[in-house]
């Protein structure tokens, strides 16, 4: 059985690998932020009590749960707010100026700013590309290459066979390779 130590070193070490797979998934950072919070009290409140090693594969099944439930909201949101949007009034862009100020603290030392820009830029196609993947494709890939489950866990984390997991990450990759070599970015 975990300790509440262990429940909570483990919730820090996956929140901002958690909120990037959110963000990708929901487009939307509230959202994400929102999403992830509620993944991180259903484990806590329903699986706190199991062994540790089984906390990743169970957050990960909470996560993409919690994703679908919001996707499944939006669809119903969009289905009944657009057809009154045009009583709606003109919305006001209340854009904070400290959002488009980058974030200097993960530059790693001796790195030039050109390298810097570089890496950045490349990171940041990275995610536009990854954002566009079909979900289930988005899934595996970030289960499998960013939290670093294997076959096994991710297949279990997402209700399908080891093959389906293998065949939706072998298609992710080639997408987006095929994406980043467009942009001519090769290996």
């Amino acid at each position: 059985m975990a300790s509440r130590v262990e429940l909570s070193a483990f919730l820090e070490s996956v929140e901002k690998r958690a909120f990037k797979q959110a963000s990708w998934s929901l487009r939307d950072e509230e959202a994400a932020l929102d999403a992830v919070q509620d993944a991180m009290m259903k484990l806590s409140a329903r699986y706190g009590d199991r062994p540790a090693a089984e906390f990743p594969m169970l957050f990960q099944r909470i996560l993409q749960n919690v994703i679908l439930d919001v996707h499944r909201r939006q669809k119903v949101r969009r289905l009944w707010l657009s057809p009154l949007s045009v009583f709606a009034g003109e919305a006001e862009d209340e854009a904070d100026p400290l959002d488009t100020l980058a974030d200097t603290r993960e530059t790693a030392e001796g790195e030039t700013p050109h390298g810097c820009f570089e890496r950045k830029h490349l990171l940041g196609l990275l995610e536009r590309e990854i954002s566009r993947l079909p979900a289930r494709q988005r899934e595996a890939f970030l289960m499998r290459y960013w939290e670093e489950m294997d076959i096994a866990e991710t297949a279990e984390a997402m209700g399908c066979s080891e093959g389906s997991v293998k065949t939706h990450c072998s298609r992710a990759t080639h997408t987006l390779a095929a994406a980043l070599k467009a942009r001519g970015i090769v290996p």
